[in-house]
């Protein structure tokens, strides 16, 4: 790859990383109502999901979904349920701060991050259609599998930056009144993802 590509993949992947979406979305709630640690946990599962869609892209799971729509529509309404499930979830527990006993494990954070990414089948459409770009059509599994990586490092520092920002309203939540609200926000942002992943 030249140095001019590079640089232009680089400049398109920092531009596409800092653009809200849902991964943004998912990673800012958990920051909000569970603290920085819990925002950097999610944002660690989401790059292994997005990773893991980049990985699926350059050994033709896109082409799979091309060819069998069926299987698009499976994956993304499994992860539209998975979506639900987590909102349901958090209605069901007591609301939480940052730093409480109470919150999710770290490993579950991962865990859920991971899932919400793995199960949106339009990021593995995002890089078969992003990285061949760059990449050329002629180049082999690895180099895609290369730049995947790269962009999805980008997008984590990115995320990772969202996670600290978002996390910096901890002490707003502390308040009983701000208790009650963390509860129906995430519910809500994850009730929203969900609508949008089954209409993509």
């Amino acid at each position: 790859m030249s140095e001019a590509r590079w640089a232009a993949f680089v400049v398109a992947s920092f531009v596409l990383a800092i653009t809200p979406g849902p991964g943004v979305a998912y990673v800012v709630t958990r920051s909000i109502t569970q603290g920085r640690r819990a925002g950097l946990a999610s944002v660690l599962g989401v790059a292994l999901g997005n990773f893991g869609n980049g990985v699926g892209a350059a050994l033709g799971l896109a082409l799979v979904f091309a060819a069998a729509p069926a299987a698009f529509v499976i994956v993304k309404l499994a992860g539209a349920a998975y979506l639900v499930f987590l909102g349901v979830s958090a209605l069901r527990t007591e609301a939480t701060k940052a730093g409480d006993a109470k919150a999710a494990s770290e490993a579950r954070l991962v865990r859920d991050g991971v899932l919400v990414a793995l199960l949106n089948p339009k990021t593995a459409l995002f890089f078969a259609a992003f990285l061949p770009q760059f990449a050329g059509a002629s180049a082999g599994a690895g180099r895609t599998i290369a730049l995947a990586a790269v962009f999805v490092g980008i997008a984590a520092c990115t995320d990772a930056g969202y996670a600290t920002f978002a996390s910096a309203a901890e002490p707003w939540v502390r308040g009983a009144r701000a208790r009650v609200a963390m509860r129906w926000l995430p519910a809500i942002v994850y009730f929203a993802l969900a609508i949008a992943a089954a209409l993509a």
